[in-house]
């Protein structure tokens, strides 16, 4: 899971809208689920939540799982967790990770730079009630997603 910074209305945002609906996870559903259950007091509201892009080839050493676009309201997940073997609480994980970070602000450095994942991200991200096992299962299955 890592942040990309965004740019308002980035063009490939605007004429190529990805779909929610993959063969085995409906990301909209997913996410009106953890919206309910995990922001009720504060629900995160006008965001989209799509599958990325098919790439030609397999990510070979790191993966990004998910991706959050705050200025746009966007939310990307990679389309390789579309798949039979993926367990919907580990992409629960993922998608409750991403919605967190338009939740809990970055920490602007000196530097320029920012922390996005601070103590109160952490604190909150291990309230999920699959965390250890997601971060498990992301450990023992990494693998599989690259080539």
């Amino acid at each position: 899971m890592k942040r990309k910074a965004a740019t308002p209305c980035w063009p490939l945002q605007t004429y190529l809208p990805l779909p929610h609906e993959g063969e085995h996870f409906d990301l909209r559903k997913i996410f009106d689920r953890i919206n309910a259950r995990h922001f009720r007091r504060n629900p995160l509201r006008r965001y989209r939540i799509e599958w990325g892009r098919k790439r030609r080839q397999r990510p070979r050493t790191t993966m990004i799982f998910g991706t959050i676009q705050e200025e746009d309201r966007v939310i990307r997940v990679h389309p390789l967790l579309d798949a039979a073997f993926v367990p919907e609480w580990f992409l629960e994980y993922v998608i409750y990770h991403e919605m967190l970070h338009a939740v809990v602000r970055d920490v602007p450095l000196p530097s320029g730079r920012r922390i996005v994942h601070t103590e109160e991200f952490v604190r909150r991200e291990q309230r999920f009630r699959h965390f250890r096992r997601a971060r498990r299962w992301e450990r023992e299955n990494l693998l599989r997603f690259l080539r």
